[in-house]
C-alpha cells in the first residue's frame, strides 16, 4: 500500500511539472496557423505569424474587419499566447 501512495504521488508531481511547462513558440506558430488556415472567415492566406516568448504578431491583409477581429481572437485563444499584437489591414476592394 504504501509503494502505491508513492506512486501517485509521483505521478501526481509529474503532472503538476508538465502542466506548468509554458507552450514553445514553434508549437504557438503551428496551432495558430492551424487555427487561421481553418477559419472560413480568415482563409489562413496572406497573415504572416511571428512568435516570440508567447507574444504573437500578426502581419498581413484581411479581406474584411471581421477577418481581422476573427484572426486576433482565434490567436488569442490559443495556449502559450500572452499576448496578440495585431498589425493586419483590412484590403480594400
Amino acid at each position: 500500500m504504501r509503494y502505491v501512495r508513492y506512486f501517485l504521488l509521483l505521478f501526481c508531481l509529474m503532472a503538476m511539472a508538465r502542466a506548468e511547462k509554458p507552450a514553445s513558440d514553434d508549437l504557438i506558430y503551428n496551432q495558430v496557423k492551424i487555427k487561421l488556415a481553418g477559419d472560413r472567415d480568415v482563409k489562413g492566406g496572406g497573415i504572416d505569424v511571428n512568435v516570440q516568448s508567447g507574444v504573437v504578431t500578426l502581419k498581413g491583409r484581411v479581406d474584411t474587419d471581421r477577418a481581422k477581429s476573427r484572426a486576433e481572437h482565434l490567436t488569442k485563444k490559443v495556449k502559450g499566447v500572452k499576448q496578440v499584437i495585431d498589425q493586419l489591414q483590412v484590403q480594400s476592394k
